[in-house]
């Protein structure tokens, strides 16, 4: 072996290789080789009194990983660490070189934005150092996270029994518990419309008297304009005026996970999932390759080399009247490491490589290619027009539009469906008459929950957490029981999040004793600072200890003065010792048990199981459908629904490997 090639996928190994000749050997260190260790004071694996030094380990799922990368290196002449482009990845690339013995001033490291042959090759001609940069940023991360969450989980399971607290899963369920009360709070306002239907076919509203804005507050008001009104509609004005529309910029992690969410019903994890999968490359017949560049990236930019071949397709398929101007915007805390999604060839047509995607595969990708290409078209312009009558000073209006060029939804329209509302042809001066007017009672409606698509907006315009981060967010607080998803009445289709009572309370406890440190504000300045060490600009040691000197007296506190909560009685005697029956919060979900619990370890779980899902897959050993299913250890598989009788099982990956993976077929 000449030169040996470390990423972090398996599946993206096997892309890799088929572009690289027989010089080199790609392999994969599965994800993270090792992390914190659980030792030391407070188990932390993090000595704060000496210089927040970390200490690290590596995890039991991956000896023999790192046992196996060992022997390669040495039988390598070189060794190139290609693993995600990003400050994790970054981080992953440290970690597997100073595990594997690697020297950290050698230009080993390459980096690409996308899984294809000439991205490759580019990369391994122009290898660089590790960016220490980075990994102190990634680092510092890291060690915030597990002090934040080491001690508040500690603290509230021992106060009020909540299963854990986080530096940003906090501020996400801060801002659900927020919307609930606001909604609590919201005292609805009574008003009225009027509304007229001119000729049979024209609906037209009630907008203003004598020129001046006109509002309508109970049933007595309205019923005085009716009366006031004549038979006569006269056509006092017509506007007439085009109006365009401009393309939406392309995908960044957080839209896409936004309109895969409203427009495809995806969850955040399973659009990361199946953009992974793209990403780390498809069989489409005639290659392995990476459909789409890295999905981790807050940035709209995009390529010069896909502009220019997009401005091509463009021009040759819809002509040049559908050529539209590059743009690009970006929020101020944007990294801009990685430009935007796109797909990493315009010629690799949704429909074209369909047979060789799942169906969430091709439902993702043909949403991310659509997106990308009508943002480089032109914009559609529609005609609008809009009527306004007079009836003794009573002014009543009505809007319609056409499509007259449809621009850049030549393309997207799919996912952006606009309907024409045409009206009649009419002169200024045309009268009219009503052939029914009526008066409408409303109230304004309290604030919107927050769907999976809108808290993920909400967490990045408040700079919370990163585009990586929002999937496993909401997954940690939706399965600590803190927050439902669910729909808000039988008849709905959406989704909203409700906290729940657990999730309430801890919110408050949080509110209570850590204001200074778990707000919004707090923790959006902590990102920026995160981004400040990347780039070299702040010492992560001092970030950590001003951190640490508000946050470590505020912990101490609430261990004086918080109370704690007793377990629930539910009136029932334990059949065991005759104890009362107390619920309480385990680690898989709620659960009675004896209140002389350890003496008695009577114990029942509250916890409804979960039916496992149908894929869209079958078992390869005996062709039955695959089902994914929840373990009791908490975490998810997939397995053959035709088990006892086939025991076909594989690991999901993302989920925690446990001890049962051991039985996966021989």
């Amino acid at each position: 072996m000449k030169n040996l090639v470390i990423v972090e996928s398996p599946s993206k190994s096997k892309t890799i290789e088929k572009y690289l000749g027989k010089d080199y050997k790609v392999t994969s260190s599965k994800g993270h080789i090792r992390d914190l260790a659980t030792v030391g004071k407070e188990g932390l694996g993090v000595d704060v009194e000496n210089g927040f030094k970390p200490t690290y380990v590596v995890s039991k799922d991956k000896k023999t990983v790192v046992k196996d990368l060992k022997k390669m290196v040495e039988d390598a002449d070189f060794v190139y660490l290609a693993t995600d482009p990003d400050r994790e990845g970054e981080a992953i690339s440290w970690h597997l070189a100073s595990e594997l013995g690697l020297d950290l001033n050698e230009n080993n490291r390459i980096v690409f934005n996308e899984i294809t042959k000439n991205a490759v090759i580019n990369a391994l001609k122009e290898p660089r150092t590790i960016d220490m940069a980075l990994v102190r940023s990634q680092e510092t991360r890291r060690i915030l996270d597990r002090i934040i969450g080491f001690k508040l989980s500690k603290l509230l399971q021992r106060k009020i029994q909540s299963k854990s607290a986080g530096r940003v899963q906090s501020i996400a369920l801060r801002m659900i518990c927020d919307k609930e009360k606001e909604i609590a709070k919201f005292v609805p306002e009574e008003y009225w419309t009027i509304k007229a239907l001119l000729n049979k076919k024209i609906e037209t509203e009630l907008t203003k008297y004598n020129g001046k804005k006109i509002t309508l507050n109970n049933e007595e008001d309205t019923k005085k304009v009716i009366e006031a009104l004549g038979e006569d509609y006269t056509l006092k004005d017509v506007v007439s005026k085009s109006k365009k529309r401009s393309a939406y910029l392309p995908f960044i992690t957080s839209t896409l996970q936004q309109e895969a969410s409203t427009k495809l019903g995806f969850t955040s994890k399973k659009t990361m999932s199946v953009a992974q999968s793209l990403y780390e490359g498809v069989n489409i017949g005639k290659e392995q390759t990476g459909l789409i560049t890295y999905m981790r990236t807050d940035s709209t930019r995009l390529s010069k080399e896909f502009i220019d071949a997009a401005n091509d397709y463009i021009v040759n398929t819809y002509g040049k009247e559908y050529k539209g101007n590059y743009r690009v915007k970006n929020d101020e805390n944007s990294q801009d490491a990685h430009e935007a999604i796109r797909p990493t060839n315009i010629n690799n047509q949704p429909d074209d490589i369909k047979q060789y995607l799942t169906s969430d595969q091709y439902k993702l990708y043909k949403l991310i290619y659509a997106r990308a290409l009508s943002s480089l078209m032109a914009d559609s312009i529609s005609d609008v027009l809009t009527y306004t009558f007079d009836n003794n000073g009573y002014e009543f209006t009505v809007s319609g539009s056409k499509l007259n060029f449809d621009g850049f939804l030549k393309v997207y329209g799919e996912y952006d469906k606009t309907k024409d509302v045409v009206l009649p042809k009419l002169d200024k001066g045309d009268v009219l008459k009503a052939s029914k007017v009526e008066n409408i009672q409303h109230f304004t409606e309290a604030p919107a929950r927050y769907t999976e698509a809108k808290l993920i907006k909400a967490l990045e315009e408040e700079g919370v957490g990163r585009p990586s981060t929002y999937a496993t967010i909401i997954e940690t607080i939706i399965k600590r029981g803190y927050v439902e998803l669910k729909k808000a009445s039988e008849s709905g289709k959406t989704k909203f999040f409700f906290p729940t009572e657990q999730g309430n309370l801890t919110d408050d406890k949080l509110r209570d004793y850590f204001s200074d440190v778990i707000n919004i504000k707090y923790t959006a300045n902590m990102e920026k600072e995160l981004d400040d060490i990347a780039m070299d600009k702040i010492d992560n040691i001092e970030a950590l200890e001003t951190f640490y000197n508000e946050f470590e007296p505020l912990v101490k506190q609430a261990y004086d003065k918080m109370e704690k909560q007793q377990p629930e009685k539910t009136g029932e005697v334990c059949p065991d010792c005759g104890g009362d029956v107390v619920i309480r919060n385990g680690r898989f979900g709620k659960f009675k048990s004896c209140i002389n619990y350890p003496n008695c370890k009577w114990h029942e779980s509250l916890v409804k199981k979960e039916e496992p899902e149908t894929l869209d897959r079958t078992c390869p050993e005996c062709g039955a459908p695959l089902l994914k299913r929840k373990s009791r250890y908490g975490n998810y598989f997939i397995g053959c629904s035709a088990y006892p009788k086939c025991k076909y099982i594989e690991a999901i990956e993302g989920e925690k490997p446990k001890k049962f993976f051991a039985r996966k077929k021989k």
